[in-house]
């Protein structure tokens, strides 16, 4: 049973907040979403009382990047993560979420283990179909179970050195679908109810905001900075991922 009090509120608030600015183009922050407000209520409680929240402000990222966006990206990943999500979908009354965080957790610090070893010099990787395929297919399903689809997503896109904005774009346009595409099986599987849709739609101002300086900050931080921010920030979630998956 969850207890809205004010802790509750104040903790929502706060991971609204960080899916807001995420959808503005800082992804670094968007991950701590699910895993904030489960201190206050069931992890899958807090994924599907978010999603509302994530659509809300996926419609302010949509504007923002509607023109700063990757193509090829968008034609390879759209399909496999949808076919994540199916597989989410199919899979959920067995998967156990402890078991999806570890994968989680390990894509990402694998990611980080091929940055410290690739040489300064190395050429971006282009966006080809095979690996696009895998790591949409990983994103979408952990995007389904637990809203973690970044840390695959990273992994297969952040090697290829897209312009800041074109990288944030591509993003925000990624998931805005993707989340749309899992309103269907959330429903399906009993995850909303009008308790929790009451409160998404109190979250989502808050969101808004945060989007709105999301976008703000990501058009000024250098982009040097931001990549090293994106690369840190999945580092330290990784961990803490991999952390909770093997005490929970």
């Amino acid at each position: 049973m969850i207890e809205f009090s004010l802790l509750f509120f104040l903790v929502a608030g706060a991971a609204a907040f960080f899916v807001g600015a995420s959808k503005g183009g800082l992804p670094m922050v968007g991950v701590l979403g699910v895993p904030l407000l489960a201190l206050v209520m069931p992890p899958v409680a807090a994924a599907a009382l978010l999603l509302p929240v994530y659509i809300v402000s996926d419609m302010v990222g949509l504007w923002a990047y509607r023109k700063q966006y990757s193509g090829r990206n968008l034609a390879i990943l759209v399909p496999a993560m949808i076919g994540g999500v199916g597989l989410g979908w199919a899979t959920a009354r067995i998967t156990e979420e402890w078991m999806v965080t570890l994968l989680v957790g390990l894509v990402g610090l694998y990611y980080c283990a091929t940055v410290v070893l690739r040489k300064a010099d190395a050429p971006p990787r282009p966006a080809d179909v095979p690996r696009g395929v895998f790591w949409g297919a990983i994103a979408g399903f952990t995007s389904f179970v637990s809203h973690t689809g970044g840390p695959p997503y990273q992994t297969y896109v952040l090697p290829q050195r897209l312009p800041k904005m074109v990288f944030a774009g591509t993003s925000t346009i990624v998931f805005a679908i993707i989340n749309l595409v899992k309103v269907i099986p959330y429903w399906a599987l009993g995850q909303f109810n009008v308790s929790n849709l009451e409160v998404a739609a109190m979250l989502s101002p808050v969101a808004v905001v945060g989007a709105l300086l999301g976008y703000k900050l990501t058009t000024v931080i250098p982009e040097k900075l931001f990549y090293r921010l994106v690369e840190v920030a999945l580092f330290l979630i990784s961990l803490k991922l991999v952390y909770g998956a093997l005490t929970s």
